[in-house]
C-alpha cells in the first residue's frame, strides 16, 4: 500500500520547500530497496547483508545526526517508520543513529575512521549493548564488568535485547569498573567498542513478540580483551554521555513512531472505506468516523511536535523534556492506533499473519524500548 498523508506532509513551520523533493526521493528509495524485501527479512528475523549494503550505497545510512541536515534525517525516520515494519525501523535506527551516535559524539578520530565509514556503507553493522537482566531503564544495577588490564580492559557480562545482535561487527557496550556488589555500578561505568568477532563474544537469538526483523539477541562477554583505544569518551563517566545520547535516541524513536502511526491510520482509513457491515461501509458509522478523527487530530499534533524536536536538534538545542515528551506521546499513540486498527479489523486482524496484528505487536515495543513510559513521565515531571 502506498503511504498517503493527510494533507501536505511537508506543511510545517520547520521544513523548507526543498524538503518535499527529498521526501519523494526517500520514499522511492524505500519502496525499491526495502518494501520488496520486508516480508523476507521479517521471516528471516534480520535484514540481509545485501540489504544493508544496498541501504548504504543509497546513502540512507549516512544522513546527518546534527546541524541543518538533521531535518533530512527526521524525514527519513518518519518515512522509514511509515513502511509498517517495526523490526526494520528499529534495526536501521540502532545501526545508523543510536549506536553510531556514541562514536559521533564521544569517539576519538581513530575510532570514527575505523568504524563509521564501514557503517555508512553497510559493510559493518553496529549494535548497542546496554541492557542487562537487572539493568534496563534503570542502569544502576549494571553488572557487566570491565576489569582494567595492562593494555586496556577484560570485559565479562551478559547483554540482553541487542538489536542486530547476530550480524553485528561491533558493539557499543556499557560496563562498570567497580567490583561486584560495590555500590552503584553506573557511577563508575565506561563505554567501550567491542569487536563482535573477538574471542569470548557469543550471540544467541532472543525471539521477541514483535520486531521480528530486528535480529534481537542475547550477547555474552566472557573475558573479552578490549584495548584501551576502544574506550569511548571519558573513563568511568559514561553517565554523562548517556544523558546526552539517550535524548537523541528518544528523538529518533519518536520520529519512527510518528511514521508508524501514519501507516496505521492509512491502513485503517482504507479498511473502513472498503469493509461493509449490514450493506454499508464501516466508515459511514458516526462512531467509527469520530474515533478515527480523534486519532487523526492527535497524530497531527504529535507530528508537528516531532518536527519541532527535530528542529531543536538541528539547531543544537534539543533538551531532555522535549525528547521525552515526543517519545512518550508518539509511541503510546502508536499503540492506541494499532489497537484500534486491530479491533476494527475484527478476527481477521487478530490472525497471526495479519498486517494489523503485526502493527500491534510492533507498536507494543515502542513504550518499552529506549526508556519505558513510566521513566519518561518522571523525566517530564522533573523538568517542569
Amino acid at each position: 500500500m502506498r503511504r498517503d498523508d493527510p494533507g501536505d506532509p511537508d506543511h510545517t513551520d520547520f521544513l523548507a520547500a526543498d524538503h518535499g523533493g527529498f521526501r519523494t526521493r526517500i520514499r522511492d528509495l524505500l519502496d525499491s530497496l526495502v518494501s520488496p524485501n520486508a516480508e523476507d527479512w521479517e521471516n528471516e528475523r534480520r535484514i540481509s547483508r545485501s540489504g544493508w549494503r544496498s541501504l548504504g550505497e543509497a546513502g540512507l545510512l549516512s544522513l546527518s545526526h546534527a546541524g541543518p541536515g538533521f531535518l533530512h534525517s527526521a524525514i527519513f525516520l518518519e518515512e522509514l517508520g511509515g513502511l509498517g515494519f517495526g523490526g526494520i525501523r528499529a534495526s536501521v535506527a540502532v545501526h545508523a543513529y543510536m549506536a553510531s551516535s556514541y562514536l559521533h559524539l564521544f569517539g576519538t578520530e581513530e575510532q570514527r575512521q575505523r568504524y563509521l565509514p564501514g557503517a555508512r556503507q553497510g559493510r559493518l553493522i553496529a549494535a548497542l549493548a546496554l541492557t542487562e537482566s537487572t539493568a534496563g531503564s534503570d542502569l544502576r544495577d549494571l553488572v557487566t564488568r570491565a576489569h582494567p588490564t595492562e593494555h586496556g580492559y577484560r570485559v565479562t557480562g551478559e547483554k540482553l535485547y541487542v538489536a542486530n545482535g547476530s550480524q553485528a561487527d561491533f558493539l557499543v557496550t556499557l560496563a562498570t569498573s567497580r567490583p561486584p556488589g560495590d555500590g552503584n555500578g553506573l557511577s563508575a561505568a565506561s563505554l567501550l567498542v567491542v569487536d563482535a568477532d573477538a574471542a569470548g563474544v557469543s550471540r544467541h537469538p532472543e525471539p521477541m513478540l514483535g520486531w521480528h526483523s530486528a535480529d534481537m539477541c542475547r550477547v555474552r562477554l566472557t573475558d573479552v580483551d578490549v584495548g584501551a583505544d576502544r574506550l569511548v569518551g571519558r573513563p568511568d563517566r559514561a553517565l554523562l554521555h548517556l544523558v546526552q545520547a539517550l535524548d537523541f535516541e528518544r528523538l529518533v524513536a519518536g520520529m519512527l513512531a510518528v511514521g508508524g502511526v501514519r501507516h496505521c491510520l492509512a491502513l485503517l482509513r482504507a479498511f473502513v472505506r472498503e469493509h461493509r457491515v449490514k450493506g454499508v461501509p464501516l466508515g459511514t458509522h458516526q462512531a467509527v468516523r469520530h474515533r478515527i478523527a480523534e486519532l487523526e487530530t492527535s497524530y497531527e499534533l504529535v507530528r508537528h511536535y516531532g518536527y519541532r524536536a527535530a528542529w531543536l536538534q538541528a539547531t543544537g538545542r534539543l533538551d531532555t523534556r522535549t525528547a521525552s515528551v515526543l517519545k512518550l506521546r508518539a509511541t503510546e499513540m502508536a499503540v492506541t492506533a494499532a489497537q484500534t486498527c486491530l479491533q476494527f479489523h475484527g478476527a481477521r486482524g487478530y490472525a497471526a499473519d495479519a498486517v494489523a496484528a503485526r502493527l500491534y505487536r510492533d507498536a507494543m515495543a515502542g513504550p518499552i524500548a529506549g526508556g519505558a513510559s513510566e521513566l519518561l513521565r518522571d523525566l517530564v515531571y522533573e523538568t517542569t
